[in-house]
């Protein structure tokens, strides 16, 4: 991994820690932004 993917990809993965956090509650609406926020981050990134 270079060094300019490590800042992108810690990012990804808090996203998807933030939609894992919001599905115990289900609130449905926040996981699917967390989730499409990793998506687009990772379209982007690689």
């Amino acid at each position: 991994m270079t060094k300019e993917l490590i800042f992108p990809t810690i990012l990804i993965v808090l996203d998807i820690c933030a939609a894992l956090a919001y599905m115990p509650s289900c609130d449905w609406r926040k996981v699917v932004y967390w989730l499409a926020a990793a998506v687009l981050t990772s379209a982007v990134t690689y």
